[in-house]
């Protein structure tokens, strides 16, 4: 499922609405979520077309409808940026997202840790070839979002969903990915720091090898590796 598919922000019945709707949808809940903030410059038209997986007049159309919502700036000859939630409600795209606010970081934290080392277990018998190629194709673009924070935490929601699904199992996909998008604000500061981009991405690449590999002990291990970083770059950053 792409990542347009998963992330929330839609109301009534997907299969009728245009996908220039959908797309707005889910980028206000970005926004509205704390992945992209304001004064964030957000990728260009070809980039974020091809990390959601839609056609580059989609973007185009969703940003018309952002900026015209006052959610987005696009001057010519300048990256289009955020300016922040607008008056757009976030009541159409709360999840358990929403309640997990109020819990303790170490909490979510250990919560996300047991259920995501599952889904990858799972994930690992289960993955197919094409997502697996989708995987990789992820990685090499990270590869050129080494000091684009807002590009590579895209990629990365991306890149981890995609991960979650191969699982199959969609109800333990939706609880970790609504644990991945807790205190998204703090990741986003975390991958300030020099070489934290590097670091998932080479990450990164190790879980699609393990996965590729199918030895779900070796995925598992991988994945703990990588939500050991994220856990403790990400409590640094709310401590400070």
């Amino acid at each position: 499922m792409k990542l347009i598919d998963r992330i929330p922000g839609d109301s009534g019945d997907i299969a009728k609405r245009p996908v220039k709707d959908q797309l707005s949808d889910k980028l206000a809940y970005m926004i509205h979520s704390g992945l992209l903030r304001p004064g964030d410059a957000l990728p260009s038209e070809r980039r974020l077309a091809a990390t959601l997986g839609v056609a580059r007049e989609t973007v185009r159309a969703a940003i018309g409808v952002l900026q015209a919502r006052k959610m987005i700036e696009v001057s010519q000859g300048a990256r289009t940026r955020v300016i922040g939630p607008g008056a757009m409600s976030l009541h159409e795209s709360i999840t358990v997202f929403g309640r997990l606010k109020d819990c303790p970081f170490t909490e979510v934290a250990e919560a996300r840790e047991a259920v995501e080392k599952q889904v990858i277990h799972l994930a690992a018998g289960r993955i197919s070839d094409s997502t697996l190629s989708r995987l990789a194709d992820l990685v090499e673009e990270q590869r050129d979002m080494l000091d684009d924070p807002v590009q590579f935490q895209i990629s990365d929601r991306e890149f981890h969903v995609t991960l979650y699904r191969a699982c199959g199992n969609s109800l333990l996909c939706d609880v970790v990915s609504d644990f991945y998008d807790y205190a998204l604000e703090y990741r986003r500061m975390a991958l300030q720091r020099p070489g934290a981009i590097a670091r998932s991405v080479a990450d990164h690449a190790a879980i699609v090898e393990a996965l590729r590999q199918r030895v779900p002990e070796a995925a598992v291990a991988a994945v703990g590796r990588h939500l050991d970083v994220v856990r403790q770059t990400t409590l640094e950053e709310m401590n400070r």
